[in-house]
């Protein structure tokens, strides 16, 4: 079912809502984390997504993770379950959000060097220097994945 959160919002209008989400968290050589300027809220957060009908949260997490950013992710590990985040965006949508996160390891794909209709653009970041952040959700996933690369 294409575009379910569409259809969803359609019926319930502005209402606040829960959504399951997947991210992945890829880092570079530097050990810094990707995440794209979204062009909905203006601020960085890690590529994933909402999950349409029918997909499991791997299969978002890559498919969302290729849209956002351009490149074809794998699944290294699944890192945690997040559910403490409401996300109140621009157009008056209310949800909270129950995002499954993952460690993602790039197997192809390049990334975008244009903005797309949800991302700006996409950058490295230090884990200690991160930019204006989407919620304290997305600051949470990153602290979790930062723990679970530096314990491995």
């Amino acid at each position: 079912m294409a575009n379910y959160i569409q259809e969803i919002r359609a019926l319930v209008g502005h209402k606040p809502i829960i959504l399951n989400t997947a991210a992945g968290i890829l880092v570079d050589t530097q050990q810094r984390v990707l995440l794209n300027l979204r062009t909905d809220t203006h601020n960085w957060s890690l590529p994933g997504g909402y999950l349409e009908y029918g997909e499991t949260y791997a299969e978002a997490c890559i498919r969302e993770y290729q849209e956002d950013s351009g490149l074809k992710v794998k699944i290294s590990a699944p890192i945690g379950i997040f559910d403490r985040g409401e996300t109140a965006y621009p157009n008056g949508d209310v949800a909270q959000t129950i995002t499954q996160l993952f460690l993602v390891q790039a197997i192809g794909g390049q990334i975008l060097n244009q903005a797309t209709d949800e991302t700006l653009k996409l950058d490295y970041f230090d884990f200690k220097q991160l930019p204006p952040l989407l919620n304290q959700q997305t600051a949470d996933l990153i602290e979790a994945g930062h723990q679970f690369i530096t314990k491995a």
